[in-house]
């Protein structure tokens, strides 16, 4: 998977420096300010010696960090699912294939040169197929670079054309393109796919091409989304290739028990 920021074990270790640090900072009463250097550096040394002697202290405070930190970004991810659902789940600029009136919405979002992305294509193809009441949104995340950039203003042209099935052919094409691809390969497969290509061109300087872009980059945001693919499903958020049969179960439990992983 592509990631947009180090990972969380790199800021558990550096949330378990910063512990240390700030233990120096501290004492039961006074302030670490109000002591001469002798002191603050036998505090240290005490610091230093307690650590040592007991690091599980900092793997726990990680443990519980990271259960925090999770639980917050679960809290976030449910408010701006419930307050912005309509933006993520029946917007103009995302693309829905699979079964339009299915009772289970996966949000898939991608990028057109994203190598996971790529990996994850037959997975989802093959979860359209198993799964019939299954709706996707497609979503385009383009943060490789301009050339994904214009893949995907490209493929916010061809919507305007194609949809469901036929879109997800265009979607399928273009994604599974070997080597970089820009506006290029996503005219290639526009016109590979029957699109109206003079059409094309007007649709590609309409403003709903950019702003559709933007709503996906912002949600993505919103959502704390560090890499492509990401999934919503349920209220849930699944980052990278996991491959199908965990996007499979996720969804099976959504329709089973309204969440993608049941008690």
């Amino acid at each position: 998977m592509f990631f947009l920021e180090p990972s969380r074990r790199t800021r558990r270790w550096l949330a378990a420096a910063a512990t240390g640090a700030a233990l120096l900072a501290m004492t039961p009463a006074t302030q670490a300010a109000e002591f001469n250097p002798a002191q603050k550096a036998e505090i240290g040394a005490l610091v230093k010696d307690y650590l040592v002697q007991n690091p599980e202290v900092l793997r726990d405070a990680m443990v519980e960090l990271d259960k925090r930190d999770k639980a917050q970004e679960a809290a976030k991810r449910e408010t701006i699912m419930r307050d912005q659902s309509d933006a993520l789940l029946n917007s103009p600029y995302g693309e829905v294939v699979g079964n339009p009136n299915g009772k289970v919405t996966l949000v898939e979002f991608f990028d057109y040169n994203c190598g996971y992305c790529k990996r994850a294509l037959d997975d989802m193809a093959k979860l359209m197929k198993t799964t019939p009441d299954m709706r996707v949104v497609l979503r385009d995340f383009p943060v490789l670079g301009p050339g994904s950039v214009e893949a995907a203003q490209v493929a916010g042209a061809v919507r305007t054309q194609l949809n469901g099935d036929k879109f997800w052919a265009f979607h399928y094409k273009l994604l599974s393109t070997h080597g970089p691809v820009a506006k290029a390969q996503a005219l290639a497969a526009a016109k590979d796919s029957g699109v109206d290509m003079d059409q094309l061109t007007k649709d590609l300087a309409k403003p709903e091409i950019k702003a559709g872009i933007q709503q996906s980059l912002q949600l993505a945001d919103a959502l704390s989304l560090t890499g492509t693919p990401s999934f919503v499903v349920g209220s849930d958020v699944v980052v990278g290739a996991v491959g199908y049969d965990e996007l499979k179960e996720h969804v099976d439990n959504v329709a089973k028990c309204g969440k993608s992983t049941c008690s």
